[in-house]
């Protein structure tokens, strides 16, 4: 098998969710339902459809509930089975047999880029996925298969990016770009950790989706904490993209589908309604609730 052939995908949630509390009190916010379902199994159901189904989160303390949610609850199954309430039933059992899902503890709270350094026994020497759980991507407009895709074919590490409105780019990582983009790809020379609205130097925000060659693990354990005082990714993308010789270079796909923030509480509002519209069992009313909403206000 090709060293950037990609079969794991990392997916870290050791984040407190302190933007929803007191929600998130006592439950991790990648719990927070979307309708039916927590965050997290739209995340993980998107790398099961990439093809990924060796999943390790990287979790920190109080998040016991995501073990549970992808465990086995025999009592459960057992009275929805009674009942012959199939359906219910195979709700529940979706998210058991979802992938094959393994736990790291992340410790001390160092940032992303010590998160991802967790992973480093559990990936090895290959290639990987990394998929943040605060951004949902929708399920009809896929783009982690056209990350993996590219990084197979060129070997290069791949990050996520999106057009936003130049007035919002303070609030993201913005991509250095050197020439155009071909088939949505383009080459990325730097990372500004959100810049001023008037000194970035692209409206390409970078979102949370990776695909990362395994040398960046010796680019994060010689990364110095950075903004926060922590150990940021974002750094150590940084000298990927500036020394391609050492860990090979950064590409970047260009995202136009829907995606959703979930670590922002409007965001997460209108996630929840965008979703729903379009489901088959509340789609409808939901769309006439709205309707009579929007002529009340």
């Amino acid at each position: 098998m090709s060293r950037f052939k990609v079969t794991k995908a990392v997916i870290p949630v050791a984040g407190l969710g302190t933007r929803f509390l007191p929600a998130t009190k006592a439950m991790p916010k990648e719990m927070l339902p979307l309708i039916d379902k927590p965050v997290i199994q739209y995340v993980v159901e998107e790398a099961v459809t990439a093809g990924l189904e060796d999943v390790l989160m990287v979790t920190g303390r109080n998040k016991n509930a995501l073990e549970n949610h992808f465990d086995r609850v025999a009592e459960l199954e057992h009275n929805l089975e009674q009942k012959g309430d199939t359906d219910r039933l195979a709700k529940v059992m979706a998210s058991t047999d979802l992938a094959n899902i393994h736990y790291v503890r992340q410790g001390d709270p160092k940032g992303l880029g010590h998160a991802v350094l967790r992973a480093k026994a559990h990936i090895a020497e290959h290639s990987f996925a990394l998929l943040l759980g605060d951004d949902v991507i929708d399920a009809r407009d896929p783009l982690l298969s056209k990350m993996l895709e590219v990084h197979e074919s060129t070997g290069e590490n791949v990050v996520a990016l999106m057009e936003v409105d130049p007035t919002q780019i303070h609030l993201y990582g913005c991509a250095v770009i050197d020439g155009d983009a071909k088939d949505g790809v383009v080459r990325i020379t730097g990372l500004v950790e959100k810049p001023k609205n008037d000194e970035a130097p692209s409206n390409l925000a970078v979102i949370g989706r990776y695909v990362l060659r395994p040398e960046i693990f010796d680019i994060l354990e010689d990364t110095k904490p950075g903004r926060g005082g922590e150990i940021q990714l974002t750094d150590a993308l940084m000298a990927a993209a500036q020394n391609p010789d050492r860990a090979g270079g950064v590409l970047g796909v260009i995202f136009k589908g829907r995606r959703y923030d979930t670590g922002d509480k409007l965001d997460f509002i209108k996630a929840t309604l965008r979703l729903g519209v379009d489901r088959e069992d509340i789609g409808q009313d939901l769309r006439a609730w709205l309707h009579e909403f929007n002529n009340e206000i």
